[in-house]
């Protein structure tokens, strides 16, 4: 049904529709009907997606007696974005011999009554944000993904089209948790969805795409392995933000992919990369990081490109590659670590604290040094920012880590 023109003279309506999406049940005068039919709500915003959200939210279209409704939307399994979904056009259609449209829905019909659910038992794990409903939404979705591309229900999925599936079903039920988080920010704060393919896989993060920021920090926890930083500058280059990503594997050694390698970020991977070897039991625990290698890459959000003074968060994000833990969602760090382990001095972090602000950080980690000169820092600033403190490596790890 189209869900932008809807009208309801009751609010029973809404009510019978909720108690409908739970149960598979609704009531005609003194019966109780049962049925199996899926509500699916179409409609078009009247302005631009990033309009709809500067505004209101994505439910906004709908009638006044649903739009912020919580709990009818908590019922709602996916959030197809319709402004992703390609236009028709001749490329799309084929030229070999197809199914009529009543068979093929009578293919779907008897689809419906198959479930792939225990295709994920034991392979995909799920992150702590997801709730009950969520489960549930998700569950149903990558069940109907998989017998698209697997009407046999005999058929082995692979890995690779299950983790498709799966971050398309947590992306498309993500959507509905941010609208409810814009109406009840307490309530649904936490829609960081996360899964992990296999025991030994590592936590990745799912966004919805129409969230990301692409110069920005945000609140987005990285995958493991990545972290923002930012360079306090020097020799005539001001301060900036960058993102550094490691991946690991086995091997040995420390390489930069970035081609060429800025000479002021290598001096800091290498005392980066120094530590970590002569620390090891401190911050990895058993873990030998001789007995791997890791890839790096630094990337640039401003005009400074040459990643100087960054190595404490290269040595976060080096172990958390190596831990397979990922670095807390809307962290910036600041800081040098020398050869011997000494922190150095950061001269100017009211001026880092302002930027990190800017760039939409949420927190900033500094070193314990710098304490004195936050006094300067506006109470507008320090209000917008959530400032910590560290006294070493350890210290900066322990506090940069997501629990």
């Amino acid at each position: 049904m189209s869900g932008s023109g809807v009208s309801f003279d009751q609010k029973d309506g809404v009510n019978i529709m909720k108690g409908y999406m739970e149960s598979g049940e609704f009531s005609r005068g003194k019966e109780s009907i049962r049925a199996d039919g899926s509500i699916v709500l179409v409609g078009n915003f009247e302005v631009d997606v990033e309009h709809q959200q500067r505004v209101g939210h994505l439910f906004g279209p709908l009638p006044p007696e649903m739009r912020d409704d919580t709990a009818f939307m908590d019922r709602i399994h996916c959030f197809l974005p319709g402004w992703d979904v390609p236009k028709l056009n001749p490329g799309m259609f084929t030229n070999h011999f197809g199914l009529v449209s009543d068979f093929l829905s009578e293919c779907f019909t008897q689809l419906r009554g198959q479930s792939r659910v225990a295709t994920l038992q034991g392979r995909v794990f799920w992150g702590g944000a997801l709730s009950g409903r969520d489960l549930n939404g998700v569950n149903k979705t990558v069940s109907g993904l998989l017998k698209l591309i697997y009407p046999d229900e005999g058929a082995q999925v692979s890995d690779e089209d299950l983790e498709w599936a799966v971050r398309l079903a947590l992306e498309v039920r993500r959507r509905v948790k941010e609208q409810q988080k814009r109406i009840r920010a307490a309530e649904f704060r936490n829609t960081h969805f996360s899964y992990t393919i296999g025991t030994e896989g590592v936590e990745k993060f799912v966004s919805t795409p129409e969230l990301q920021s692409q110069s920005g920090i945000g609140d987005e926890p990285l995958e493991s392995g990545q972290i923002w930083t930012l360079s306090p500058g020097g020799q005539e280059e001001h301060p900036g933000l960058f993102r550094l990503e490691v991946t690991e594997g086995p091997g040995s050694g420390v390489r930069v992919l970035n081609n060429p390698v800025p000479a002021a970020f290598r001096e800091s991977i290498r005392c980066a990369e120094q530590n970590l070897y002569a620390r090891a039991a401190q911050l990895v625990g058993d873990r030998d990081p001789r007995a791997h290698e890791f890839s790096v890459q630094i990337r640039g959000f401003d005009a400074a490109k040459s990643g100087a003074k960054t190595g404490v968060a290269s040595l976060i994000a080096l172990a958390s590659a190596l831990l397979r833990k990922s670095v807390r969602g809307g962290l910036v760090v600041v800081g040098e670590v020398t050869l011997g382990g000494t922190i150095e001095p950061v001269h100017n972090a009211v001026t880092l604290a302002e930027l990190a602000v800017e760039k939409g950080a949420k927190a900033l980690l500094l070193p314990v040094a710098c304490r004195k000169q936050l006094f300067d820092l506006s109470d507008d600033m320090a209000t917008k920012l959530d400032v910590e403190f560290y006294q070493d490596a350890r210290d900066a790890l322990l506090k940069a880590l997501a629990d």
